[in-house]
This record gives C-alpha cells, sequence and structure tokens, in this order.
C-alpha cells in the first residue's frame, strides 16, 4: 500500500470549488440567461477565457508549490482537454441525428456538464483510494489504457450511433415522451400527462457519453500524477472549457482528419507508462514533450490534408455530420 502527497488543503479545495460554482452562476445566469445561438466569435472568447483561467492557476501552482505540481497538471490539463475533443465528435452526432436547434444546445451542453462535474469528482476520488489501497490496479489501468488507444485506432473511421444505443430504447419506453420541443424545457405536459422532451433525451446521451469518455480520461492523468487535487482541477478546467470548444470546433470537425490518430497514441503512450511505472520512469517534462509532439503532429497533418482536399471532395476519413458553422 502507498500513501499518495496531495498539494491540496482544505482553504485550495474550498477555494477552488467555490471558484468553479461562481463562474457556472456567472455563465449560465449572466453570459447566457437568455437561450441564443452561441456565435464563433463568442465561443472563441469564452474558449481563450477558460484556457487562461487554468493557464493562470497553472502559474500560481508553479509559482507555490514548484515545477513539480506545475508541469503535472499543465500535462494532466494537455491530456484532458486533447480527450475532451473526442467528446465533442459524439456531440455532434447527438445534435445532428437529435434536431436539437442550436439555440438550445448550450442548455444541453450546461447541465451535461454541471452532472459531469459532479460525477468525474466521484471517479477521482474512488480512482485514489483504489489506487491506494491496490498497487497493482495502476497495471490494469495501464492495459485498460493501451486497449482502449488500439480500439480508437481501429475504429476510427467508424461513425457514432449514440441515438440507437441501448440507453435511449431503454429511456424511450421507461420515460414517457414526446418528440416535439418545447423551447428550452426539458419536460412538457401533452393531454394532461408530463412528458420528457427531445432536449431531456439529449441530455441523457450527452451524460451517458461523458461518462464512459470519463472511463478513459481519468485514468489516463494517473499516469502523470496521483495527486487527487491536481488530478480534480486539471480534469475540471478541461471540463468547464468544454461547451465553448464545441462551438468552436463543431463546425469543423471533419477537417480533423487524423485527431483520432494523436488521440489514440496518446493514450498508448499513457497506458504503456502507467503500466510500465516500475521499471521506467519519465519526468513530467518528458510526458508533456511527447503528448504535446503526438497531438502537435496530428493536427498539423490534419490542416494539411484539409488544404490539400478540394472542396466538394470529401474531406477525409472521419467526417460526422456536423452542423453548420455559427455566424460570428
Amino acid at each position: 500500500m502507498e500513501s499518495f502527497q496531495t498539494i491540496g488543503s482544505p482553504l485550495l479545495w474550498g477555494g477552488f470549488i467555490a471558484f468553479v460554482f461562481a463562474m457556472l452562476a456567472l455563465d449560465l445566469g449572466v453570459f447566457h440567461r437568455k437561450a441564443h445561438t452561441v456565435s464563433f466569435k463568442e465561443a472563441g472568447a469564452w474558449s481563450a477565457v477558460w484556457v487562461s483561467l487554468a493557464l493562470t492557476f497553472n502559474g500560481f501552482l508553479w509559482w507555490r508549490y514548484g515545477s513539480g505540481p506545475g508541469m503535472e497538471f499543465l500535462t494532466g490539463y494537455l491530456i484532458e482537454k486533447s480527450l475532451s475533443v473526442d467528446n465533442i465528435f459524439v456531440f455532434v452526432v447527438i445534435f445532428s441525428t437529435m434536431k436539437v436547434p442550436a439555440l438550445y444546445q448550450h442548455r444541453v451542453l450546461f447541465w451535461g456538464i454541471l452532472s459531469a462535474l459532479v460525477l468525474r469528482a466521484a471517479m477521482i476520488f474512488a480512482g485514489v483510494a483504489m489506487l491506494e489501497r491496490f498497487h497493482w490496479l495502476i497495471y490494469v489501468f495501464g492495459a485498460f489504457l493501451i486497449l482502449t488507444g488500439v480500439k480508437l485506432f481501429i475504429q476510427r473511421n467508424h461513425e457514432e450511433h449514440p441515438e440507437d444505443g441501448w440507453l435511449m430504447r431503454t429511456a424511450r419506453r421507461v420515460i414517457p415522451s414526446t418528440p416535439n420541443f418545447h423551447g428550452q424545457h426539458f419536460f412538457t405536459v401533452e393531454n394532461g400527462r408530463r412528458l420528457a422532451t427531445p432536449l431531456l433525451m439529449a441530455l441523457m446521451l450527452v451524460e451517458a457519453s461523458d461518462v464512459l469518455f470519463a472511463l478513459d480520461s481519468i485514468p489516463a492523468i494517473f499516469a502523470v500524477t496521483r495527486d487527487p487535487f491536481i488530478v480534480f482541477t486539471s480534469n475540471i478546467f478541461a471540463i468547464l472549457g468544454l461547451r465553448s470548444l464545441f462551438f468552436l470546433m463543431a463546425g469543423a470537425m471533419e477537417k480533423f482528419t487524423y485527431l483520432k490518430v494523436g488521440l489514440s497514441g496518446v493514450l498508448v503512450f499513457v497506458g504503456a507508462k502507467m503500466a510500465l511505472v516500475d521499471v521506467v520512469h519519465l519526468s513530467p517534462a518528458v510526458s508533456l514533450g511527447v503528448i504535446a509532439l503526438v497531438l502537435g503532429a496530428s493536427i498539423v497533418a490534419s490542416l494539411v490534408k484539409a488544404k490539400n482536399t478540394p472542396p466538394h471532395a470529401p474531406n477525409g476519413e472521419n467526417a460526422p455530420n456536423t452542423p453548420a458553422p455559427a455566424k460570428s
């Protein structure tokens, strides 16, 4: 059994959680109080805000606790941020197949991500507790990440159809629902019956997909650090920026042909690092460099391919149905 060290004091935990709730209240209560289509310009501004806040927090950790925790947070944030892009592929499919109006997509993502914060916190603390008690689980997590990376590479061209999965089939049988949207409401009353709208069904799919992706991303960050505070904060910062990243990238996802190849490479790398933790010791700086190199190469290769692809030709292997880019 090993005991994990943490930089997280009660004051630091309390301050960070208060900051998260304050930002969520500001987001929904002020900037998105009224439903509206999120423009490319607005999404870009919010993405810059979330990334700047994460880097500012990273700078604080570096200044207050040294380069070790600072580098661990930055590497963990990069892993979580890159893996969250895979969520966007699925969100695009969910909204497009369920015909969720762009006007209400932010509301679905807000409540989906709010529940994801709670679920991920529970999964992180459970993971830390299990690794502290059963060290051999780190090899299981490592093997799982390697297999997941290989599976992602093999199925990189596979089209997702979450609306046809067992969750939706079960929900439609169990929960009385209507095929009609009623503004931004998750429930409505028709003929005296309280029914779920398609917006609730889309929310359920968003939450379920995030739980599935968390099974990959949370073990991945344990390959970098097992400090629960760093795992939690880097994960939460990546999740908080996911909504704005969705609206920023949704209309251009088909251009990132090789992104899933890069993500699969990241998963295999961190899985191998975790499985060989008692044999090979890589510094956080080396891990950060490898991950950045793999992701950077996949993005550059994707952009080069998109640039050299004729406008009316298929854009590559990985082109999910995407909504039209938001107007700025």
